[in-house]
C-alpha cells in the first residue's frame, strides 16, 4: 500500500482498512489475516487515545509517520496492534481488533490480543513500517456492509466513549463481538491533513 493510503485521519483510515490483508512473514512461513474490525483513535483531543498524554517513550511510535505500527501492552499480557495514520506528530492510529484467517493462521483472531498471538505480532514490531517488509498491509476485499458502533472498553473517556469510531465487517464471523449497538454511518470525512474528526461532538 502507498503511504498516501495511511496518511488520512484515523476515522477514514479505520474504515478503509476493513477488508485489507495484514501479512506477517515469520520463520520461513507467512500468515495472512483479512482485517474485519477496527477502532479509530484521533489524537490528543480524543480522551480514549494514548496521544492525550503527549509524546512519551511509550507513545513515540504513535506520533511517528503514517504507515507504521504502534504496538502496546494492556493488562500486562496482551499486545495490541495499531496502524498509525494522518501525519507525523498528530497521534492518530487505528486499533486492529480482529482479522479473518486467510492463510497460515492457527488459533482465534477475534480480538486484539488473540490476533497478535495468532499472527506472531508483538511489541518487537512497534514502529515497524507497514508498506513493505515482513509485516505489511496489502489490498484485499472490501466488506459488503459495514457496521459502525462505539468503541469497546473506553468508558473512562467520558463523552468520547460514545463516539462512532468502531468499524465492523457485518458479514464476518470473526469479529470480537457482534455490532449490537449500531450507530450508523458517518456523513462526512475530514479534509486531508485535518487533525480533528468530523464525528467529534461539540461540548455540551
Amino acid at each position: 500500500m502507498k503511504r498516501s493510503f495511511f496518511a488520512r485521519d484515523a476515522v477514514t483510515l479505520a474504515r478503509e482498512l476493513l477488508g485489507t490483508h495484514l501479512v506477517h512473514e515469520i520463520e520461513g512461513s507467512v500468515r495472512i489475516g483479512r482485517i474485519v474490525e477496527t477502532e479509530a483513535y484521533c489524537g490528543p483531543d480524543d480522551a480514549a487515545c494514548h496521544a492525550r498524554f503527549g509524546r512519551t517513550e511509550r507513545t513515540r511510535a504513535l506520533f511517528g509517520p503514517p504507515g507504521h505500527a504502534y504496538v502496546f501492552l494492556i493488562y500486562g499480557m496482551y499486545d495490541c496492534f495499531n496502524v498509525v495514520g494522518l501525519a507525523e506528530g498528530q497521534g492518530h492510529a487505528v486499533l486492529v481488533r480482529a482479522v479473518e484467517p486467510v492463510f497460515g493462521i492457527a488459533g482465534r483472531t477475534d480480538g486484539p490480543g488473540r490476533l497478535t498471538r495468532a499472527m506472531g505480532l508483538s511489541r518487537a514490531h512497534n514502529g515497524i513500517g507497514l508498506q513493505r517488509g515482513p509485516v505489511r498491509i496489502e489490498p484485499g476485499t472490501a466488506p459488503v456492509r459495514t457496521a459502525i458502533t462505539a468503541r469497546v472498553g473506553v468508558a473512562y473517556a467520558g463523552d468520547d466513549a460514545d463516539l462512532p469510531y468502531r468499524f465492523v465487517d457485518a458479514g464476518s464471523a470473526h469479529v470480537s463481538r457482534p455490532a449490537a449497538r449500531l450507530i450508523g454511518r458517518p456523513s462526512s470525512t475530514p479534509p486531508a491533513g485535518s487533525a480533528r474528526s468530523p464525528l467529534r461532538r461539540s461540548p455540551r
